[in-house]
């Protein structure tokens, strides 16, 4: 970005983006003041139907889950996480939750880490990373166009200790392309709507006066 001459200039201005997108997930997802999902605009070749699709954006092992019975109703669940931090509502909640997904969706193909440094647990960061690293030394480049989301819920909650875990389902609509270093589609197609599934678990320490969720594991049914 930028000659030589700027180089400076370009660490200081993807600084300023960094604590800017940190403050803003501090405001839509630690404050649950939400922001809703907007549609982006009309699609190249709009009359196709949206391709099904088994694919996710990021593959990553499956969290070993709380071992909570499945016994135990959602509304208790919820009410634990609720007793420990009284402003916690499951709706509000997923107003942020979905701002944050794209966000972080957004920020994975562009290979942007100082974005998801600040969402991410330190695993699921290295995680990250290393996808990011890899298609950096093959020359491959990640276009995805986030369409919107289809349905967005919680399907768990949980306290452990003093850590409170919200696991969300998230059905989303990606336009989304591999391209190796000289241009060619090697995966996906930049024309087609996937329908993707990811489950996502943030979590946060309801005694902590910091009000950031971050997520700690993502996963994809099946």
């Amino acid at each position: 970005m930028g000659d030589s001459g700027f180089q400076f200039l370009d660490i200081l201005l993807l600084g300023a983006i960094a604590v800017f997108i940190a403050l803003r997930l501090r405001a839509v997802l630690g404050q649950r003041t939400g922001h809703e999902q907007q549609k982006r605009g009309p699609l190249a070749g709009g009359n196709e139907s949206p391709a099904e699709s088994g694919d996710n954006v990021i593959a990553l092992p499956r969290r070993d889950g709380a071992d909570e019975a499945e016994a135990t109703p959602p509304d208790a669940k919820e009410a634990r996480i609720r007793a420990a931090d009284p402003s916690f509502r499951s709706d509000d909640f997923l107003k942020g939750a979905a701002w944050a997904y794209e966000m972080v969706v957004g920020a994975f193909a562009a290979g942007d880490k100082p974005a998801l440094k600040g969402m991410l647990s330190r695993d699921v960061f290295a995680d990250f990373e290393k996808v990011i690293d890899d298609r950096a030394r093959q020359g491959q480049t990640q276009e995805t166009t986030f369409v919107g989301l289809k349905n967005v819920e919680v399907v768990d909650t949980a306290l452990n200790g003093r850590t409170a875990e919200v696991t969300v389902r998230f059905q989303s609509e990606l336009i989304s392309a591999t391209r190796d270093r000289n241009g060619a589609v090697i995966a996906g197609d930049p024309q087609a709507v996937e329908q993707v599934t990811d489950i996502w678990t943030f979590a946060r320490d309801t005694r902590s006066r910091d009000p950031n969720w971050t997520l700690i594991a993502t996963s994809s049914p099946g």
